[in-house]
């Protein structure tokens, strides 16, 4: 690295030392040429004693503007980024070298024909912008020639949005020398803008032109620009996009427009979030700072998807002591890893072991005495615990059962339980087995101290074993794409959105409730996968295909977040609600758990029908004897 470093300085000395050498020609031609103007373009006419005082004084009057250059650090720009800041330098640097100019004059009795200060200075500073400038327009029309000659050569790209990120990105495409693209032309839904340009680039029209513009510039990138744009307005400007079997990019975010750093090389490819069509869910931070700050928290299944989104936000909000517990070493491993290098102050401990093992909890539970427990041990997966009920009702209901009654024993004040949207009518025994947690921390909040509460939300963006990184690994092999059935929809949420829900609902939690999350409209899975193949540049059922293999076993076509007696009640947060608990009998229940507990010990068959007696919603997709 230190010897690149030397190699770029060398490199930027020679440029200076040039453009030096380049500068001193100039101004001594400038002078010149406004004497040479003075006797009205005759050489022979000019004074012998102002050619004699021009030969005496140009050299050191040279010396002095490169020691004004210098200091205005008009040799420190890299020519192909060449701009108004330079513009601006030269012209203060101007400023400063007429007042010295005059000032010398006086000063050492230097006479000369007043015109020949004043437009030697006007040339001088006209032939010095346009040195800095020239590398940058030569670039330009060599781009320029060499796309009209070999239109091929170069990837043609739109850009939506005519504001800051825009001219960034435009100024980039133009000057850099690493950028093969050409920008050929930009949209933007200000009607005050069209038929204007912006560095070059014709703004064509609005949303509406796209498709249009798409094929008279034959476009083959798309990169949205508008990084400040709402996501309703940044969904439907997307959707059209999807139209036209362009590649699509999108900018970051504003916090980098605002940082000043929009590149090319900051460009990712839209994700599934930006076709959601709803702004990011917002929780008051300082609810859930004053909730975690000071207590010694415990996450089961710490090294999930959810769980380790757990540990980072509760991470960063100053815990008196973090711990870490999952039965997986390599997931616990990686989060202890990077949690130790971003908080090294945090007191952070992880420990290896199973929800389901009493003792080990038990003993944790002993000796850390944790105040907060966030319980997201849990299995997931619907088609393989189809296969697999006894695991489901053991890992899943008796893992929460054990956790929690040893969270009440120990004096834990407030226990939070992960749970899903598939707990509400389940068809599959993942949804019952949660449903059945739902039920147990709701008993359990009405026999102990305690504060037991479950949250329930939807499908979580780029958690393991979801289905948006199987579209895009599906996508990158070149297809089949797989769903399910065309009619499926499902609610989504972020992985940090739903972590933040959990968060706030621990801080409004009393005992007993299951908190809810408005999560917008439903979003049809088919869609989703049809966008992300447009957007990836391809076209569905061309390019690459989409499958429908059939609804998996256990799988419904839509999922819903609350049951009918549930009821519905809001929080100080409007995207979050409260579902009433539902009345049951406790003892009835702690019979029906242990008719539960004896069955997955032996592996019973008809742990479905026997879930099925216990929760009266479940229909699963077997005939029950």
């Amino acid at each position: 690295m230190i010897n690149k470093r030397k190699g770029f300085d060398r490199t930027f000395s020679k440029k200076a030392i040039v453009i030096g050498v380049i500068d001193v020609l100039s101004i001594c031609i400038a002078y010149f040429a406004a004497l040479w103007l003075r006797f009205e373009f005759s050489f022979s006419a000019i004074e012998e004693q102002y050619l004699s005082t021009y030969i005496r004084v140009i050299l050191p009057w040279c010396a002095v503007c490169i020691a004004v250059f210098a200091l205005f650090k008009l040799y420190s720009s890299i020519w192909s980024f060449v701009s108004t800041d330079e513009l601006i330098r030269i012209l203060e640097s101007y400023v400063v070298l007429a007042i010295l100019a005059f000032s010398l004059a006086k000063l050492l009795g230097i006479t000369m024909p007043k015109s020949f200060y004043v437009v030697g200075m006007v040339f001088s500073a006209i032939f010095t912008v346009a040195i800095r400038f020239a590398w940058r327009m030569l670039r330009y029309i060599k781009q320029h020639l060499t796309g009209l000659s070999h239109p091929n050569y170069q990837e043609n790209v739109m850009i939506i949005g005519a504001g800051e990120a825009g001219k960034a990105l435009v100024n980039e495409f133009t000057t850099s020398a690493y950028v093969k693209s050409r920008v050929s032309c930009l949209i933007d839904d200000n009607p005050a803008k069209w038929g204007k340009r912006l560095g070059g680039i014709t703004i064509v029209g609005g949303r509406e032109e796209i498709p249009a513009a798409v094929e008279k510039y034959h476009i083959h990138r798309i990169i949205y620009a508008i990084p400040s744009g709402s996501a309703q307005e940044k969904k439907a400007i997307l959707d059209i996009c999807s139209t036209t079997g362009c590649q699509v990019q999108v900018v970051p975010g504003i916090y980098q427009l605002v940082n000043g750093d929009i590149s090319v090389s900051k460009l990712r490819k839209v994700d599934v979030q930006d076709l959601l069509g709803r702004d990011p869910i917002k929780v008051n931070l300082d609810e859930i700072l004053h909730f975690i700050s000071g207590k010694v928290v415990m996450v089961t299944g710490g090294g999930g998807s959810i769980g380790s989104e757990l540990c980072r936000q509760i991470a960063k909000s100053n815990p008196k002591q973090l711990i870490i517990f999952d039965i997986y070493e390599n997931n616990a491993y990686d989060i202890q890893m990077e949690l130790q290098r971003a908080y090294p102050e945090l007191n952070l401990v992880t420990l290896i072991g199973s929800v389901r093992n009493t003792a080990r909890v038990d003993y944790v539970l002993d000796t850390y005495r944790p105040e907060l427990v966030f319980h997201a041990a849990a299995h997931k997966h619907v088609p393989l615990m189809e296969d697999s009920p006894n695991e489901a009702i053991k890992n899943n209901v008796f893992g929460t059962y054990k956790m929690a009654k040893a969270a009440a024993a120990h004096g834990v004040k407030r226990f939070v339980l992960i749970s899903t949207d598939k707990a509400v009518n389940p068809t599959n025994i993942m949804g019952a087995s949660k449903r059945l947690c739902e039920m147990v921390v709701q008993m359990m909040n009405r026999e102990s101290d305690t504060e037991f509460v479950a949250v329930r939300f939807g499908n979580v963006l780029g958690s393991n074993g979801s289905v948006i990184p199987l579209f895009k690994k599906q996508i990158e092999a070149g297809g089949p794409v797989t769903v399910t059935d065309p009619r499926i929809i499902r609610y989504f949420m972020t992985i940090p959105e739903a972590v933040s829900l959990v968060l706030q609902a621990g801080y409004y939690a009393k005992g007993g409730e299951i908190f809810v999350l408005d999560m917008g409209e439903p979003v049809k899975i088919d869609d989703m996968a049809r966008n992300l193949i447009r957007l990836s540049g391809y076209e569905p059922d061309v390019d690459i295909k989409v499958e429908y293999t059939g609804l998996r076993p256990g799988e419904k076509l839509y999922e819903e977040l609350l049951m009918k007696e549930e009821g519905l009640q809001e929080t100080a947060n409007k995207l979050i609600h409260i579902g009433k608990p539902i009345e049951m009998d406790d003892e009835k229940f702690k019979e029906q758990l242990g008719r539960l507990d004896a069955a997955y010990r032996v592996e019973a068959e008809n742990m479905k029908e026997l879930v099925a007696e216990i929760v009266p919603t479940y229909h699963p997709q077997i005939p029950v004897k």
